[in-house]
């Protein structure tokens, strides 16, 4: 049994690292936050039902209360629990989908508190795919909210490493796993109304979600809407570096203070500071997020990012290098968390 020092401190938390999931859900239980690795990204959890430790995702991430988080579940039991109706087109996404990196937005149930849902009548739910994820939500025995397991604002979590260089001392647990496997969020479709809007680009792609359910087609929000699903109204994804992206290689200026990532061309990547080339859109999307905390940490300035056609899993990739060049912060100043 770990003593109680060694998991809090007087200021604080002292966050525990373990690859146990039942130890994990231990924390989860008695009303911690406990980040989670996903085949996404890593997740920051929470009891559904427990607003108080809703509150401490908020509070530990420093993310707007506007911002609705996603549920996930073990089981599909557990969507009525959730929702107070599953649509037709919900439940064909759910059949071919689930367990998967897709969420599904429904109507909630009453018994789902307003403060995980940004006081919407709707809710997000997902199953995850990767199976200490799956393993530690049936440990918990209730749905578990969770955004990404970071700073507001910052790259998404793709490794325990990363959760940690964001929370350490901010939660109470990490559920130690390996890289996650899609590197992106969730593919979110709405499938409240009589056409599922596709809210959120992921890796279950537009073009699969027509196969099941043919008059599915992309959102396109307008100004001042409320936000039906996480991603879609603050600004994400961002390292501390400015981000610009370029159509090639040749279109990124090389310096040691710059860095770049892309497809594998002729040209050799060098004289940058920091130079990722992927062998296709998948491998770009999974290492992403790493890229630009690799850069972060090695005090790169400017990261030149290859686009990409934007079809398929290149629609998600070219939304989050959007999302993160925008509102760039002044040469030499941090951007706040």
């Amino acid at each position: 049994m770990m003593k109680r020092s060694q998991e809090t401190v007087a200021a604080g938390l002292k966050t525990v690292l373990t690859r146990s999931p039942k130890r994990a859900a231990e924390f989860l239980r008695r009303g911690e936050v406990v980040a989670f690795p996903t085949e996404t990204v890593y997740g920051l959890g929470a009891p559904v039902f427990d607003e108080p430790a809703i509150r401490k995702i908020f509070e530990a991430k420093g993310r707007p209360a506007d911002n609705p988080l996603i549920a996930h579940i073990s089981n599909i039991r557990q969507l009525n629990l959730l929702a107070r109706r599953v649509t037709p087109a919900a439940q064909k996404f759910i059949a071919k989908f689930f367990p998967g990196p897709l969420t599904v937005i429904l109507p909630k149930a009453p018994a789902v508190p307003d403060i995980a849902t940004a006081g919407l009548d709707t809710v997000g739910i997902r199953m995850p795919s990767d199976p200490q994820a799956r393993e530690f939500l049936r440990a918990c025995g209730t749905p578990v909210v969770a955004p990404s397991a970071n700073r507001s604002g910052k790259p998404s979590p793709t490794t325990w490493e990363a959760v940690r260089e964001d929370l350490d001392g901010r939660i109470a647990c990490i559920l130690r796993g390996g890289a996650t496997e899609v590197g992106l969020e969730s593919t979110v479709v709405d499938c409240t109304g009589r056409v599922p809007l596709v809210l959120r680009a992921g890796a279950v792609t537009l073009e699969q979600l027509r196969t099941v359910v043919p008059s599915t087609r992309l959102f396109r929000p307008r100004k001042n809407a409320l936000a039906r699903s996480p991603g879609m109204k603050h600004r994400h994804y961002a390292p501390r570096a400015r981000v610009v992206i370029v159509d090639s290689l040749s279109g990124a200026v090389r310096s040691e203070n710059a860095g770049f990532i892309g497809l594998r061309t002729p040209k050799p990547a060098t004289g940058f500071g920091q130079a990722m080339l992927c062998q296709n859109v998948v491998e770009y999307a999974r290492r992403l997020f790493h890229f630009f905390r690799q850069c972060d940490a090695a005090g790169v300035a400017t990261i030149y990012c290859e686009s990409v056609a934007e079809s398929g899993l290149g629609v998600a990739l070219m939304d989050r290098l959007r999302r993160a060049s925008e509102m760039q912060p002044s040469p030499g100043r941090r951007r706040s968390a």
